[in-house]
């Protein structure tokens, strides 16, 4: 199983629309990409805080999702980049970080 990790820095200066986020930008992606058989699961994290407290989080949030491969990933969302990635101005002005991860224990 792979899961692919999309995190947007914390930056004071930046623009992040949880709300939007939330209640617009992830219904639309979860009901995207889960409709192909490849789809495990999704996760979406706010960043509280850093791991000293009264610190910063190192993300203000991450999404995570969760597939059988890579190429599951990429053949769910390759179709609908387009739509996913030009919803980005409607929540926010970060450039995420992505990452493709290998599960290797999950619980």
């Amino acid at each position: 199983m792979i899961k692919v990790s999309i995190m947007y820095p914390n930056n004071p200066s930046a623009r992040f629309d949880m709300g939007y986020y939330i209640d617009t930008h992830m219904p639309l992606s979860i009901g995207l990409l889960s409709a192909h058989s490849g789809f495990k699961g999704v996760s979406v994290e706010r960043g509280l805080g850093g791991a000293i407290p009264g610190t910063e989080a190192a993300y203000i949030a991450m999404c995570h999702f969760l597939f059988n491969s890579a190429e599951d990933f990429m053949a769910a969302f390759t179709p609908h980049a387009a739509v996913l990635q030009g919803d980005m101005p409607n929540y926010t002005d970060i450039e995420p970080i992505i990452q493709l991860s290998e599960v290797l224990i999950s619980e």
